[in-house]
């Protein structure tokens, strides 16, 4: 079966379909974008023109390049005109009754030999492709938002999908100027399963209101590394899209709890309180100006320092990098005042303060960090804070797609490099910091909450095992 791809047919011509067919085009193929919507595919096409003809003037393409790349698509009414496709990008409604039903369609129209793929982020690839003539040759192809921009093209392989379609569409897009990754059709495929931690962890923070949401924002900005905070994140996204995704992804689990959706999320969103695009969302958009988070210098008594690996003495203060317990539990075992400290990236510091403590401890573990020049956060006493806990879960979890065959341990890392720009893969950034030290925390985390949504993966704890067998 061969599968030179020169025609590429884009159906949808909405802001996905648009840009695909906008990146097909530049990379020199005749692009047939098929639309129900006349109206719709006008917009797309002028959209297209005003995103290249800016481009121009920005001096980043030239104008020879732009009239070439807007000369090759061609607006299509008639859905049998795409017959000479030999890719098919189908970026439409996300309803499996209506993939299927368009699929069965184009295996009709298409000879046998042209590949049928969908840009679907969250519907089954084997589903869509159960009723299709030859389904060999349906994929998944799902690009991210803005595909112009975006290396990221995940690459889905449903039950029948061939090895030899999977390995060609991985040709296509690198010929394209992106990055490939393959993975098998589960729920989420790679970058939105793994990712639900980074949202789920900083949601709960914010229902049990340990700090404000420019405090848990910061932290994980400033103190993890993060391109941006997940609160600021999915008021950019909407939530009605981001809450669409982690209940899609719950309920195809089985409502597995480590994907549980958010209350207080949901309740933004039956408010119409969608983020940016609303006006509100977790913040009141534009964005106002905010206070300074970081707490102001405070001056103490110097004390005895005694540094130990991962705590500190000062004097009868017990500062210790998280485990996943609270400081109040530390404080009761150790019976001494606590002050636990969250993951150091930068010059920023996350610090939680047992209960018992007098506020003269607690200054001395804030001044202690201040004058090493680190900027520090203060949240309300938090299993594993913020940084260490998220990390951990995104650890844990690429670790379960892993042991799944979702992905290969590569592919998972670049993906979440690429599609969500974090700042390190979870695997790279779990195996830096110890699997032992990740299964810890997450040990803790269950013990404390009593819940499933913490407990280790079996490959983790492998993991752990192993890397304490070699030390």
């Amino acid at each position: 079966m061969s599968h030179e791809i020169k025609t590429v047919a884009v159906i949808g011509s909405g802001t996905m379909g648009a840009g695909i067919a906008e990146v097909a085009a530049a990379a020199g193929h005749d692009v047939l974008l098929f639309d129900i919507n006349q109206d719709a595919l006008t917009r797309a096409i002028d959209g297209i023109r005003q995103r290249l003809t800016s481009r121009v003037s920005r001096g980043k393409l030239s104008a020879e390049a732009c009239e070439r790349t807007l000369k090759k698509i061609y607006a299509v009414a008639d859905i049998a005109s795409l017959a000479p496709a030999n890719l098919v990008i189908e970026a439409a409604s996300e309803r499996l009754e209506v993939k299927k039903a368009l699929f069965s369609q184009l295996a009709e129209i298409c000879p046998p030999q042209t590949l049928l793929t969908s840009n679907t982020s969250s519907i089954s690839i084997t589903a869509i492709a159960a009723d299709v003539r030859f389904p060999e040759r349906v994929a998944g192809l799902h690009f991210f938002n803005p595909a112009p921009v975006m290396k990221l093209v995940e690459v889905v392989s449903g039950l029948a999908t061939s090895p030899e379609v999977a390995e060609t569409l991985c040709n296509c897009v690198a010929a394209w100027g992106k990055k490939p990754v393959r993975c098998r059709s589960t729920p989420g495929f790679i970058v939105n399963r793994i990712a639900r931690p980074f949202y789920a962890e900083a949601w709960r923070a914010l229902e049990e209101q340990v700090a404000t949401p420019e405090v848990i924002d910061s932290s994980l900005r400033e103190g993890g590394g993060f391109p941006m905070g997940p609160l600021a994140l999915t008021d950019m996204i909407g939530h009605d899209v981001n809450f669409a995704v982690t209940s899609s992804v719950f309920n195809a689990f089985w409502q597995d709890r480590r994907f549980l959706p958010s209350l207080l999320q949901q309740e933004l969103v039956l408010g119409g309180r969608l983020g940016k695009k609303s006006g509100q969302g977790v913040y009141r958009w534009p964005v106002e100006a905010v206070s300074d988070p970081y707490l102001s210098a405070v001056s103490a008594v110097p004390g005895e320092i005694t540094e130990n690996g991962d705590s500190v003495t000062i004097d009868d203060l017990l500062l210790i990098e998280t485990q996943g317990e609270t400081a109040l539990a530390l404080a009761m075992r150790h019976q001494r005042p606590v002050v636990v400290f969250d993951r150091i990236e930068g010059d920023v510091v996350v610090l939680a303060a047992a209960q018992t403590n007098v506020q003269a401890d607690t200054d001395q573990a804030v001044h202690y960090f201040q004058q090493q020049g680190k900027k520090v956060l203060q949240i309300a006493d938090y299993p594993g804070l913020l940084v260490w806990r998220t990390v951990a879960m995104l650890a844990n979890e690429a670790l379960d797609a892993v042991q799944k065959h979702v992905a290969s341990e590569q592919d998972i890392d670049t993906a979440m490099r690429l599609g969500v720009n974090y700042p390190k893969g979870p695997l790279q950034w779990g195996a830096e910091l110890g699997w032992q030290n990740v299964l810890r925390v997450l040990e803790n985390l269950q013990a404390h909450y009593g819940e499933e949504r913490y407990r280790p993966s079996s490959l983790l704890r492998q993991r752990a095992l192993l890397e304490n067998h070699h030390e």
